[in-house]
């Protein structure tokens, strides 16, 4: 190596740039970087190339504080003010995380052009500003910079961020205008805009025209609609994609195995599995972690443990599922276990994880382990996510822990429905039917609107406090009032409610009522409130109803 220094010595700085240039092109660039400090040095000054490259790798390792260090360079150099120079300081500030770093160089540049406007509107994204990117965008064309195929696929996709499906269609009309409707990436950019702002009809139009689909685009398709809760459609497509030759890629089974999971094709979800063995992805950590997901999920436990079992390592998305799965099977303390030897393996809980361990203890009424779950979900800072902050409420109300489920609602600084059916479940669970009925009507003065839900938390909460008459007001407003068409779950509540109250031959008019043939659910309540109350001759009538529905209960 000492033999190479004195011809690298009288490098011009071209020769220099040439090296750098292939470091950062092909990947390398710690090499580059090296490289860099090698020529300083060797005392070749840098030149505003140089600095390019140089930019350009602080922006592949994410290296900050080197890329700072960089800039002071650039700055004691004169080249702050040229632009190649500057739209790499943008875009790698933009790449590093620092926005503000980024925002403050392009503000400083006399001149801007298109790949300047492209470093900070992607930048935007990136950091998960997609409003404020529609903006530049909008003020980038107001100083006459013409986008190209780049702008595009920064501004789709945050449109697709910010679920602006009107914007995404304004952007498409441009798209055409500027000739870039064949361009592959900027339409597969279309398509994911357009499912992602749940509009399969206009993504499905742009699929249509394409001349040529790769695995992106396909990909692309199964992922809308199985985001759009068209699981069946997405397996279709996988089908499709396959009969035109076009091999799936790991992002593609994902999205497939997420297909399964949502309509329970466990056969399916079997053979994709096989597909995945042959592909050789099996040992891919997002593939294997949608494995066990599918399994869990389509209620395949052992599947899903065969799958885990195998895996090198696991992450967090891997352990959530497997405890999200044992909850969906009914293995609440088998969740809490996996929730214990995951912590005991290094791996940190996320909100997720935290929901499905809430909804472990709620179904085993493990009222510590919540408390102590609780005390983790405050040192991870989540106690302020609305997902968690409900599954906490549901969590201490299931447990029989009223006060506590009151405390934390209280301290939520944002409440959403599920907050509220939550609590008024609660208060249901444990006959405070006032309590129920009072805290409704402040939901609806804080302008949430009930769902189905929220009136069975309210029947309920009626029924176990035997107030019949509020119970029927709530019933008589959530048909007119709300507008929302009885259930199942409604009548049963309102039979029980009648019930309970003596009103037998009210209860029993409204299991007739129902719409629907009545669950022998609705006349075993029934059935029930006539053995309380000692009336034989609706007994005899709704024994028979039961008989005839289900003989088995013959017995009964």
């Amino acid at each position: 190596m000492s033999a190479m220094a004195p011809g690298i010595v009288q490098l011009h700085p071209f020769a220099w740039n040439q090296k750098l240039t292939k470091y950062v092109k092909d990947g390398q660039p710690e090499k580059a970087m090296q490289l860099f400090q090698q020529m300083q040095q060797e005392g070749t000054s840098p030149d505003k190339f140089t600095f390019v490259q140089v930019i350009k790798a602080c922006a592949g390792l994410g290296a900050l504080e080197d890329g700072r260090i960089v800039h002071k360079q650039v700055i004691q150099s004169g080249f702050e003010s040229d632009i190649f120079v500057g739209s790499s300081l943008v875009d790698m500030y933009a790449k590093c995380g620092s926005i503000e770093d980024a925002w403050r160089v392009f503000s400083r540049m006399p001149s801007r052009d298109v790949v300047t406007w492209n470093a900070i509107v992607l930048g935007h994204v990136k950091c998960c500003q997609g409003q404020k990117a529609l903006e530049l965008f909008r003020q980038m064309q107001q100083e006459h910079v013409r986008p190209n195929s780049i702008t595009f696929l920064g501004v789709l996709n945050a449109c697709a961020s910010v679920t602006a499906l009107e914007e995404g269609r304004f952007v498409h009309q441009q798209i055409i205008q500027s000739g870039l409707e064949t361009d592959v990436f900027v339409v597969n950019s279309l398509v994911d805009m357009y499912a992602k702002c749940g509009s399969m009809e206009d993504a499905w139009q742009v699929f249509n025209k394409m001349p040529f689909r790769d695995v992106v685009t396909w990909t692309t398709m199964i992922l809308g609609h199985v985001k759009c809760g068209q699981g069946q459609k997405a397996l279709e497509l996988f089908q499709e994609m396959q009969q035109e030759g076009v091999q799936p890629d790991s992002v593609t089974f994902v999205g497939v195995l997420n297909a399964c999971a949502s309509v329970i094709a466990l056969e399916e979800g079997r053979f994709v599995h096989q597909q995945i063995i042959q592909s050789g992805l099996e040992s891919d950590v997002f593939v294997e972690s949608s494995l066990v997901d599918m399994y869990a999920k389509c209620g395949s436990i052992e599947d899903a443990w065969r799958v885990f079992n195998k895996m090198p390592s696991r992450d967090v998305v891997t352990w959530t599922a497997m405890i999200l799965g044992h909850v969906k099977c009914g293995q609440g303390q088998k969740a809490l276990e996996l929730f214990q030897q995951m912590q005991q393996e290094g791996v940190w809980p996320n909100s997720v994880t935290f929901v499905g361990v809430l909804n472990a203890c709620a179904s085993v009424i493990a009222l510590e382990e919540g408390r102590f779950v609780h005390q983790q979900i405050i040192q991870s800072g989540l106690e302020t996510d609305v997902f968690v902050a409900n599954s906490l409420v549901d969590m201490y109300a299931k447990c029989g822990s009223m006060g506590d489920a009151w405390r934390v609602f209280n301290k939520m600084p944002s409440r959403d429905l599920v907050t509220w059916n939550a609590i008024l479940g609660g208060f249901a669970m444990h006959g405070h039917g006032k309590e129920a009925l009072k805290h409704f009507a402040q939901m609806c003065e804080e302008g949430v609107q009930p769902d189905d839900i929220t009136f069975i938390c309210l029947l309920s909460a009626c029924s176990h406090a035997g107030l019949v008459d509020e119970g029927m007001r709530c019933y008589a407003s959530m048909v007119t009032d709300y507008m929302i068409p009885a259930k199942l779950e409604h009548y049963t509540c309102m039979v029980d409610l009648l019930g309970r109250a003596g009103r037998l031959q009210e209860a029993e008019n409204m299991v007739m009522a129902m719409p629907c043939t009545p669950h022998v659910d609705a006349w075993m309540a029934l059935l029930g409130a006539c053995r309380i109350h000692g009336n034989m001759e609706i007994a005899e009538r709704v024994a028979e109803r039961i008989l005839e529905m289900e003989p088995e209960n013959a017995a009964g």
